[in-house]
């Protein structure tokens, strides 16, 4: 069995490993654009940062989300690599057309729904672990809108705590503040999103009898998994992080960190539950947060409405994707 499978397997890590690096590329604007935007860094030096922000996650984060992916969504007892493959081509597929598009979409939900729509092609509804899978469905509504809340006091309660400072030297003060929440959010997202990656290769193994002891990824998964991510991180995501960074709102390193500290604490706490969240929903919400501190009208709200209608649909399409795919895989 295992040298039969040992081909397969290999193709299918390389692919879920390309879904890391689109992952990283789709969603390098998550923890840069807003650094990007306001001329913090250079843009070769902004990604160079969330890369190693990425990769260092491997020291901070544990791996509930990576359990959760693996055996949370679809009872690992019914996957096979060719729900495997119908998930990372769903995912892929509508990464690539949301990236073209310079649509900030979650590459997190767009696993989620095409593990959905091959496993239950492959299995039925009956195959869905509902627990986790509408926690996680729960997250997609919640986490933007946390973001955006915790955003919003933050610009309120800094604004009030930095109004006797002069404008230079609060700037210098949240110039410094915005570099450290960038990289905190930088090191949220790695953990959070390569994590998925993570679930997807253990359960693969898992399925094909290559996992050894208990559902647990292996130190080497874990290793590619983030260098993958880091990877796709420096090579950038441009489209998007105008997008992110110009088109929803004008930010400053006042409202950078306001933002960029938002996100992170809405990630970090989902993942210590092992709640794989949308960093791309996360920021974004957070990002028009920052604007609707300041004034209603601070906000594109046509741009802000465009990316909350590709959340809505990413589940759904990618889920149909996945599911094609997975069919495609029955007539070989």
């Amino acid at each position: 069995m295992h040298e039969l499978a040992y081909p397969l397997l290999v193709g299918l890590i390389v692919v879920a490993l390309a879904f890391d690096f689109l992952n990283g590329l789709h969603d390098a604007a998550n923890s840069i654009a807003t650094v990007v935007s306001t001329r913090l860094l250079s843009p070769v030096m902004a990604v160079v940062f969330a890369a190693f922000g990425n990769f260092a996650a491997y020291w901070i984060m544990g791996l509930k989300v990576a359990d959760t992916i693996g055996k949370g969504i679809i009872n690992k007892d019914v996957v096979t690599p060719g729900v495997v493959f119908g998930a990372l081509v769903g995912a892929m597929v509508w990464n690539i057309i949301t990236w073209v598009r310079g649509i900030p979409s979650s590459s997190s939900h767009a696993l989620l729904g095409g593990l959905l729509g091959a496993g239950i092609a492959h299995a039925g509804l009956g195959a869905v672990e509902s627990k986790k899978t509408l926690e996680t469905i729960w997250a997609i509504f919640l986490s933007p809108i946390l973001g955006f809340a915790i955003a919003m006091a933050m610009v309120l309660l800094t604004s009030w705590l930095f109004r006797g400072f002069q404008p230079r030297r609060a700037e210098g003060v949240f110039k410094g503040l915005h570099l450290l929440s960038s990289a905190a959010f930088s090191i949220s997202h790695g953990g959070n999103d390569a994590q998925k990656t993570m679930g997807i290769i253990t359960v693969l193994l898992y399925s094909t009898g290559h996992l050894n002891g208990e559902f647990h990824p292996p130190e080497w998964v874990v290793i590619a998994c983030y260098s993958a991510m880091a990877l796709g991180t420096m090579s950038g995501g441009w489209r998007i992080i105008k997008t992110m960074g110009t088109k929803i709102t004008k930010l400053n390193h006042h409202t950078g960190f306001c933002a960029s500290t938002a996100g992170s604490i809405v990630v970090f706490a989902a993942s210590a539950m092992g709640i794989p969240v949308s960093t791309t929903h996360v920021i974004t919400g957070a990002v028009i947060g920052t604007g609707a501190a300041r004034k209603a009208s601070a906000v594109r709200w046509g741009i802000a409405g465009r990316v909350v209608t590709a959340w809505f649909i990413t589940i759904p399409a990618s889920a149909a994707v996945g599911a094609v795919f997975y069919t495609v895989t029955r007539m070989f």
